[in-house]
């Protein structure tokens, strides 16, 4: 295995390689199976799970949990304390031939703080997975999703709301909720959720 710019206590089982040049921050965990190119930064914390592949230039926050058999590619980006679910995919490129080289058109995809992917769901790039949103186990996501949204099928739609916490809320005809296990206030403006007090 090569040797990565790890601070201690950077944890990487031996049956997986980082790379000279990938960044792992304090408390990072690499787990069976996993493969770390140079140029990947993965934030305090975060958990790479087995079989896990992070391509080089790859931004993870920290906390970041990311659960079995994910690839990340170039053009990603993923913000503090997003959950990524087993087998979810991330592409890079719209329209991908063997042929046809197009390292040079990867498009950039954000997944912004909080947010979730549940498992084997497959996001296009190019898009943005707004804060705290919810992205549904199996959902193909071919547009941006705003914060806080709850989204699934295929291909993905809107279909609710969720808390901080990731608990669904029931709106009033005022377009208000509250999370049942924080207490948390939301309230709907111009078609966008905003807690009543942000939480760090």
């Amino acid at each position: 295995m090569s040797q990565a710019q790890t601070t201690n206590p950077a944890f990487v089982h031996p049956s997986s390689i980082v790379e000279e040049g990938a960044v792992l921050e304090d408390g990072v965990k690499v787990w069976h199976f996993c493969h770390v190119m140079p140029g990947a930064h993965l934030g305090a914390g975060t958990s790479l799970g087995q079989n896990g592949f992070v391509a080089s230039d790859v931004r993870i926050g920290a906390h970041v949990k990311i659960q079995n058999n994910v690839s990340l590619y170039e053009g990603l980006t993923i913000e503090d304390n997003v959950f990524l679910g087993p087998s979810c995919v991330f592409t890079n490129v719209r329209n991908p031939r063997s042929a046809v080289n197009r390292r040079g058109e990867y498009e950039s995809t954000l997944v912004q703080r909080g947010a979730t992917v549940g498992a084997n769901a497959t996001i296009r790039c190019g898009v943005t997975l707004g804060e705290h949103c919810m992205v549904a186990a199996g959902a193909v996501v071919t547009q941006d999703v705003p914060a806080f949204a709850l989204v699934g099928g295929v291909p993905a739609k809107h279909i609710g709301w969720v808390s901080h916490s990731g608990e669904r809320l029931s709106l009033d005809d005022a377009g208000s909720a509250v999370c049942p296990a924080q207490k948390t206030h939301y309230h709907l403006q111009d078609g966008h959720l905003i807690p009543d007090q942000e939480k760090p």
